[in-house]
């Protein structure tokens, strides 16, 4: 027998292990190489709790790719009109907003996350109990997943309340002692109590909801804009706007921002995630003068709240509900959220960090985590209906003539629902 050399043996060895090493090599980039580039629609600020959480993610999908799409508020949500008419330009993922969740949800072109393969019915249990309401068609479908939630609470400066000699129960007792708070501010400070008169009437007219009753319609398609509820926060409106209360700076535009760094704004209603638009950009010197508080009168809402959807012509299904699941069932996902942009997470389990005990230095330290959560578990279910947005437009313009022309609060909604339902058989 011929003895092979040793060199020869291990130049053999040699080369055998590097094939191994070599083939295990571009096995293991093969697994790292996306397969699939998942497209995921969104706006701001949602769109940072996606970037947020992409590092963990591609460390467990490695070959699924995430491309984020994100267009401006209203755009984003005109453009996934316009993609669902036509059936083009479709994401994979689709957010949508509160304020469009019903009308997307009745459009038929969905996913109805309840059927097969992905069981969302399921996870009901695991969510603040009025999201998959908000998200449910008439039909039963659920069109969408909640992400994010707004519990409402009423912020406000402290040291302008302070110097005006109010305490918090005057702000919170009820709509009564909130606007008489709000003159005596006006007299002590002349600061407004709030940015605009609208901020109360779209508090009230959300309060008091009979069962199964929406907003604006109950299950049958009633319009129900002539209820007394409407009446009251027509009213109460119109009493701040006459007492020259508001500073009539409407939501979101330049002069609503300038209120509140000008310290001319001294309290806001709205979802508790504005304590971090407060923070990073509207009023960042007031670091430690807001706080927050339970609404007047023991009002619970809820202000907004994000989704996620799949598109029925969507290319990537299975991808799509694994990244929907990763973003809206994963606690450290929905904790990686709070911090990145303060998003209020959907769900509960995420409710029982600690983070929710920390101080937060912006509102002087105060554990306002703890209110928010109590508000999210006490808000009750509201079903939404696909022209919500519709008559949310009109009853505007007609609260705008009374406070603005003084026309009659009972002839202005009269004239809603007339508008309602002439539009609603188009």
């Amino acid at each position: 027998m011929t003895k092979i050399p040793a060199c020869v043996v291990a130049a053999t060895l040699l080369l055998s292990n590097w094939v191994a090493a070599a083939a295990q090599a571009q096995t293991q980039a093969q697994a790292q190489t996306p397969r699939v580039t998942l497209s995921v629609a969104t706006f701001p600020d949602l769109d940072r709790a996606a970037r947020a959480a992409l590092p963990r993610w591609n460390q467990l999908h490695p070959g699924i790719a995430v491309k984020i799409v994100s267009l401006q508020y209203p755009d984003h949500h005109t453009a996934m009109t316009t993609a669902l008419a036509t059936g083009s330009g479709l994401p994979d993922v689709m957010a949508v907003d509160f304020r469009f969740i019903g009308r997307f949800a009745e459009g038929g072109g969905l996913e109805d996350l309840n059927g097969a393969p992905y069981g969302a019915g399921a996870l009901r249990d695991k969510f603040v109990r009025y999201t998959f309401m908000q998200a449910t068609s008439s039909t039963g479908a659920l069109a969408a997943m909640p992400a994010d939630i707004g519990p409402g609470t009423l912020l406000y400066r402290k040291d302008l309340m302070d110097k005006a000699g109010i305490g918090e129960a005057e702000l919170t007792r009820s709509w009564e002692s909130y606007i008489e708070a709000g003159k005596k501010l006006k007299a002590a400070t002349g600061a407004y109590l709030m940015a605009d008169s609208a901020d109360i009437r779209n508090i009230v007219m959300r309060t008091g909801l009979a069962q199964d009753e929406g907003i604006y319609f109950d299950r049958a398609g009633k319009v129900l804009v002539e209820s007394p509820r409407f009446v009251r926060a027509f009213e109460l409106g119109r009493m701040v706007r006459q007492a020259g209360l508001d500073a009539r700076a409407t939501e979101w535009t330049n002069e609503w921002a300038a209120g509140f760094k000008q310290d001319r704004i001294a309290t806001q209603m709205m979802g508790a995630w504005l304590a971090g638009h407060l923070k990073n950009w509207l009023a960042p010197d007031a670091a430690g003068r807001w706080r927050s508080a339970p609404l007047p009168g023991g009002v619970l809402a809820s202000y907004g709240g994000s989704f996620y959807a799949i598109p029925k012509k969507a290319a990537h299904k299975p991808e799509a509900w694994a990244f929907i699941r990763f973003m809206t069932t994963e606690r450290q996902t929905q904790l990686e959220s709070l911090r990145a942009l303060d998003a209020f997470p959907a769900l509960i389990e995420a409710h029982a960090d600690p983070l929710f005990d920390e101080p937060i230095a912006y509102l002087g330290g105060q554990r306002a985590r703890q209110l928010w959560r109590d508000i999210a578990a006490k808000v009750p279910p509201v079903p939404v209906h696909k022209l919500d947005s519709m008559a949310t437009d009109i009853i505007r313009a007609e609260y705008d003539n009374v406070v603005a022309n003084g026309k009659d609060i009972k002839a202005a909604l009269a004239d809603a629902r007339a508008l309602i339902e002439r539009r609603a058989r188009r």
